[in-house]
């Protein structure tokens, strides 16, 4: 798989993602973004399970999400993830949100995360984990790792 492809996940809005009106709540976005990037890290073969079991964290610094149309009960949705930036101490991934019926961009955004140990100090993945590092460097310049 190349490594800067987007990574797909599906879900489907559930009720109690809602409203009164059956439209889903705006924080739900930012679940939704969470679940499609462990998924794109684990497409890449790694997971943040592994990742917090070698000591290494990634805390969001930053979250931007624009919202262009309501998802509302029962809509399938597609996330997409994709590895925007990565300089070593930071990553950040960028996030579109669809309705797979008519494929409307329903919202995108992006988090930025860094590198920390369990102390939430900074890490430099190239230090303790040379093929995460490697996989990174990798997926952003768009080869195979």
């Amino acid at each position: 798989m190349l490594a800067n492809q987007r990574v797909t996940t599906d879900i489907r809005v559930r009720y109690c993602e809602t409203d009164a009106m059956r439209i889903a709540w705006h924080g739900n976005y930012i679940a939704w973004f969470e679940i499609a990037r462990t998924n794109w890290l684990r497409a890449q073969g790694m997971s943040y399970r592994e990742l917090e079991d070698s000591g290494v964290y990634l805390p969001v610094l930053r979250i931007q999400c624009e919202y262009r149309q309501a998802a509302q009960y029962d809509d399938e949705l597609a996330i997409d993830a994709l590895l925007i930036g990565y300089t070593g101490l930071r990553i950040t991934f960028g996030y579109e949100v669809r309705r797979t019926s008519d494929g409307a961009v329903l919202a995108s955004g992006r988090t930025e995360h860094a590198f920390t140990n369990h102390q939430m100090r900074p890490v430099r993945p190239e230090r303790g984990l040379p093929a995460v590092h490697a996989m990174l460097l990798a997926a952003q310049s768009g080869t195979d790792a």
